[in-house]
């Protein structure tokens, strides 16, 4: 199993970039016999995800908060995929509430071939706590499928060479983790602080993934998916502070993406055998990402703190306290 150091960077092939498309990457790529849970998959890049996927052969679960919805979502996907895709089905997953991350795993039997933590909230605009007190962004973003991925290891690691895929962002440029004040009960909420301290620690997960569940063939990646204007990401938010942010220069974003374009990295992750034994990175546009010393006009790459080991397992230290 191949994890990558830091003078050993991964590089796309020619025909992969920041246009390549998820169909680009599931081509030729058989998948029958393997099955997949798709986090957040009733929406977006998670349902581009989970049609890919199923296309190429796998079953999926759509692992999603409202079940009506996902159910809508496959009998779309199932008038549009072609004959001998993947069976598609629904399951109850809301990633703050931990009662259905328990059943979720609970119910779940057989080996699980992909995991892909897609599910997400973003700027989540006055500070809010889940039931049990943590901030929702962190809970929602990290905890819950922090909860999920350790539940269902033992699934993982019945399917020899499985792979988890988190669905971090760009936005982990705003905050390393601040492992003293997690819920911000002392610091002034701020909603891109929030967002990015919940987006490092998805990619401190596969960090510490990787470390620790490598002997059972388990690899654990991180990604960019890219900037997706057509997503319910937003759905939290207060549009004009976030055109206020942007003019303000206090955020870059790279060129707009397609829902396919922003679907293809998870995808490689997921499925290409040219990422086969990666394990504990992060990419963006189907390559990995190049290390950045600050934010400032950062439009790519990932700060050194979602990379440290360090980091990473003082974080799983601290979630396995926090989901108990």
């Amino acid at each position: 199993m191949r994890r990558l150091d830091s003078c050993q960077c991964l590089r796309h092939p020619p025909t992969f970039g920041a246009s390549t498309t998820a169909a680009d990457v599931i081509d030729g790529v058989d998948l029958h016999g393997r099955r997949a849970v798709v986090t957040g998959a009733s929406s977006g890049i998670g349902v581009e995800t989970a049609r890919t996927l199923a296309a190429a052969g796998a079953d999926v679960t759509l692992a999603v908060r409202d079940t009506d919805a996902g159910a809508r979502v496959v009998a779309r996907l199932e008038a549009e995929l072609p004959p001998k895709s993947g069976k598609l089905t629904v399951g109850r997953l809301d990633l703050a509430d931990r009662s259905t991350v328990a059943a979720f795993v609970s119910a779940w039997t057989g080996p699980l071939h992909i995991l892909v933590g897609n599910a997400g909230v973003m700027a989540l605009p006055e500070l809010t706590h889940t039931p049990d007190g943590r901030e929702t962004q962190f809970a929602v973003n990290h905890l819950g499928h922090f909860a999920l991925a350790v539940g269902l290891r033992p699934a993982l690691a019945a399917a020899g060479g499985a792979r988890i895929v988190s669905v971090s962002s760009i936005g982990h440029l705003f905050s390393p983790v601040v492992f003293d004040d997690l819920d911000y009960r002392f610091r002034p909420y701020d909603p891109w602080t929030s967002y990015g301290q919940s987006k490092t620690a998805n990619i401190l997960f596969a960090v510490g993934a990787a470390e620790r569940w490598a002997d059972d063939g388990i690899t654990a990646n991180a990604l960019m998916p890219g900037n997706v204007g057509d997503t319910s990401l937003a759905r939290h938010m207060d549009m004009q502070q976030v055109a206020d942010f942007i003019a303000s220069g206090a955020i870059a974003l790279p060129p707009q993406k397609t829902v396919e374009q922003g679907a293809a990295t998870s995808v490689l992750l997921a499925a290409s055998p040219t990422v086969e034994g990666i394990t504990g990175r992060y990419f963006e546009d189907c390559a990995e990402a190049e290390p950045v010393a600050e934010r400032a006009g950062a439009v790519a790459g990932v700060a050194p703190y979602a990379l440290d080991r360090e980091n990473a397992a003082r974080l799983w230290a601290v979630s396995e306290d926090l989901a108990r």
